[in-house]
């Protein structure tokens, strides 16, 4: 009789996520919990049907209709069935919205970023605009100019979706990526005193939103990142044409293929100004906190949804006649991306606590110089850990993790853009040295020694590999080129030190309080698996 092998299942992914709802309980006050659970028991919901109902055909993709019948240029892009539900879920469950609510701030963060982590792996990246969109009304409300405010945030934050606008983002040009001093994008005022802007924009992610920030130099401005300034950009026009805006072609990706990502050409595109005519890069850099946590939380998402199908497979599968999931060396290789996995998600989720409170301004000065040096941290390792184990479940799935219909392979290609949208690695490394300056060695050790504190032991030797890391950095300030030649592995040492240590804090809760010792183990495995990447 010929044999079939039954796919992994999934199930409604709030309900099944121990991590995250004891995660909840313990940082949240009970009636803020009790008060989004609907919420998320709704979007683990459809976490699972959307699992079930893409296993049925294969992932569309976006397209680009240029010229209609007549030779009129139109630029119509068609997104796909996944994106069209976008708006509605994202409205619906306050998606953005609910990470700038004050019903249940400082808690608001990890409120909006629970729900981003149930909702991504099926939103197909409709999550990317979100993230941006979020990072625009932030920039919004930290510039002063009311009337942009008023206009725009309203609509970022709509819980109607007739009402929603996206944000794109557009940085990126064909000299300059993470080095946006080479934007070549002109500014110029037209005979009504309005700015106008020309140029190419070379990668611009979700070009179908109703708005942008980008940046360009005002013409006759000098030259470098400071002589740039912040704009805002509506795409369209009062009767529903494109606002100067020509859209060569949508990008053919690695991954994130349902994404429309474009290259454009700006033909005197009408856009205002966000504040002052210069510093636009300073003026943007509120949206980093948040897009780079957007980033990490949908990194966390994704490795999580490879670990759950690893593992419920891994019951479905028999080899050599025992279930994969009885043989020891699978269940340990399991075992130990899970652990990595662990530690993320508590790194990733203390510096939406951070975020929440220093946004409610309920955070001292160190806090906030907390924030400023985890969240580079936590984005440059999640994009790092997320590849490996989206890598390490198609080799679990053996040759049917490579078959692109088993949804498996698109896991891989999709989490490769995490190490790469919002900074590389190495340009996060480099971030992280500048934001240390003098001080924040002392800012992230005394947030080790408190969460230490709460744990009660330092068994596994947390603190000394902080000092080691320390001693580290110490030993290169006069030497530049040897200190961020080491700046990743550097880097990685603390994001590591910093999630055992919350990982240790989460473990002595669970003992106290639900009498488990799993998480102990999960500690003991991480921490196994060595802090220390300083090479």
């Amino acid at each position: 009789m010929d044999f079939t092998q039954s796919a992994p299942e999934l199930g409604n992914q709030y309900r099944e996520d121990a991590l995250l709802r004891d995660y909840l309980a313990r940082t949240l006050p009970p009636a803020v919990q009790a008060a989004i659970e609907p919420d998320l028991d709704a979007l683990g919901e459809h976490a699972a049907t959307a699992w079930r109902d893409a296993r049925s055909h294969t992932p569309a993709q976006p397209s680009l209709t240029q010229w209609d019948a007549w030779g009129r240029r139109i630029d119509r892009i068609e997104t796909t069935p996944a994106w069209r539900l976008g708006a509605g879920i994202a409205t619906r469950y306050g998606l953005v919205a609910a990470g700038h609510a004050a019903t249940h701030a400082p808690h608001a963060r990890v409120d909006q970023f629970a729900r981003v982590y149930l909702y991504h792996v099926a939103s197909a990246f409709y999550t990317c605009p979100l993230a941006m969109s979020d990072g625009a009304a932030t920039v919004l409300k930290a510039s002063g100019e009311q009337a942009l405010v008023d206009r725009a945030v309203p609509r970022l934050l709509a819980r109607d979706p007739a009402q929603m606008w996206l944000s794109g983002q557009w940085m990126t040009e064909t000299a300059g990526g993470s080095d946006v001093g080479n934007t070549h994008t002109i500014a110029r005022l037209d005979a009504d005193g309005r700015w106008r802007l020309h140029g190419r924009k070379w990668f611009t992610s979700a070009v179908v939103g109703e708005m942008a920030l980008t940046l360009a130099r005002p013409e006759g401005a000098g030259g470098g990142a400071d002589a740039l300034a912040l704009f805002l950009l509506e795409t369209r026009d009062a009767q529903g044409a494109w606002n100067g805006i020509r859209i060569d072609r949508l990008k053919d990706k690695l991954g994130t293929r349902e994404l429309p990502t474009a290259e454009i050409h700006l033909d005197g595109a009408l856009a205002t100004p966000v504040g002052e005519l210069a510093h636009g890069v300073r003026r943007i850099a509120p949206m980093l906190n948040v897009t780079r946590s957007w980033n990490a939380v949908c990194a966390l998402a994704t490795m999580r949804r490879c670990l759950v199908l690893a593992n419920d497979y891994a019951t479905r599968r028999t080899v050599f006649a025992r279930a994969l999931v009885e043989q020891p060396l699978h269940r340990a290789t399991l075992a130990g991306l899970q652990a990595e996995f662990e530690a993320a998600f508590q790194l990733v989720f203390f510096v939406a606590e951070h975020l929440g409170h220093a946004e409610a301004s309920d955070a001292n000065t160190p806090e906030r110089a907390l924030l400023r040096l985890l969240t580079p941290l936590a984005k440059l390792w999640t994009g790092k850990l997320v590849v490996r184990i989206a890598s390490e479940t198609c080799e679990a799935f053996g040759g049917a993790g490579y078959i692109e219909d088993s949804g498996i392979p698109q896991l891989l290609r999709d989490a490769q853009v995490f190490p790469i949208w919002e900074g590389t690695t190495n340009v996060l490394a480099l971030d992280l040295l500048r934001a240390l300056g003098a001080d924040g060695m002392t800012v992230v050790q005394h947030a080790v020694e408190a969460l230490l504190a709460e744990a009660g032991d330092d068994r596994h030797g947390i603190a000394a590999m902080l000092r080691r890391a320390r001693d580290w950095h110490a030993a290169r300030q006069a030497d530049r080129d040897a200190l961020e030649a080491g700046a990743r592995g550097f880097a990685l040492t603390l994001a590591r030190v910093v999630a055992a240590a919350l990982l240790a804090r989460h473990a002595a809760w669970m003992r106290r309080g639900r009498g488990d010792s799993r998480c102990e183990d999960v500690l003991a495995r991480f921490v196994g698996h060595g802090l220390s990447r300083l090479g």
